[in-house]
């Protein structure tokens, strides 16, 4: 009878608690993303019932906007405070977020509430960013920055103002949250170009340092 090798056997072993620590696909912070992605056609259809400028349906679009923009909050942070960070999560959760702020502007530049150069200067800079993030990320990882997270919410709460059907000062107030999110977008789409710039000088620097 022959036994398994010692060595075959430890790497068996090694191999099976690799898996067994791998996070599952199907968890809490994926999950969570996933549900983000299918409010989206929900949260556009809401919008535009009823000719697209009836109060009640805009809560509902605003309730769904807003529940998508909380999961946004909630699952990158259980993703890494409990070890659930997975492929599918890296690729899916930026795709969610860039799906329901983008469906939210263009539905609102559509309906006429907000002007289109609002809505190509925020999609121009987050699409950037984005491919920027490619283009340097096999000489390291632009981290989120504090201003990057204060444009997040910024935009969450001015494109919420503007899903909601305000009138009065809430509306005049609106335009001056919008406003910021605004500056924050650009402000802070040029200091990731750049750090993008830095960082992509800096691997260039060591890879030709170990080149030689």
């Amino acid at each position: 009878m022959t036994s398994t090798p010692a060595s075959a056997a430890g790497r068996g072993r090694t191999a099976d608690r690799e898996r067994s620590a791998a996070p599952a696909l199907w968890n809490i912070a994926n999950i969570l993303t996933m549900v983000r992605l299918l409010l989206v056609p929900g949260f556009v259809l809401l919008m535009f019932a009823d000719g697209g400028h009836d109060p009640g349906w805009r809560s509902l679009a605003w309730a769904a906007f807003t529940i998508a923009m909380i999961t946004d909050l909630f699952d990158g942070e259980l993703a890494r405070r409990h070890n659930l960070v997975t492929d599918f999560g890296k690729i899916a959760d930026p795709i969610a977020d860039k799906a329901i702020m983008g469906a939210a502007l263009i539905c609102l530049s559509l309906l006429g509430d907000l002007p289109w150069w609002v809505t190509a200067t925020i999609l121009a800079r987050e699409l950037g960013i984005t491919l920027m993030r490619f283009w340097v990320i096999r000489h390291g990882v632009i981290p989120a920055s504090r201003g990057g997270k204060l444009k997040t919410l910024a935009q969450g709460i001015a494109v919420g103002m503007y899903i909601l059907a305000l009138t009065g000062p809430l509306a005049t107030l609106r335009w001056w949250v919008m406003a910021l999110a605004v500056v924050l977008t650009v402000a802070t789409g040029l200091d990731y170009v750049r750090q993008a710039v830095v960082l992509r000088r800096r691997g260039l620097a060591r890879e030709r340092a170990d080149g030689r």
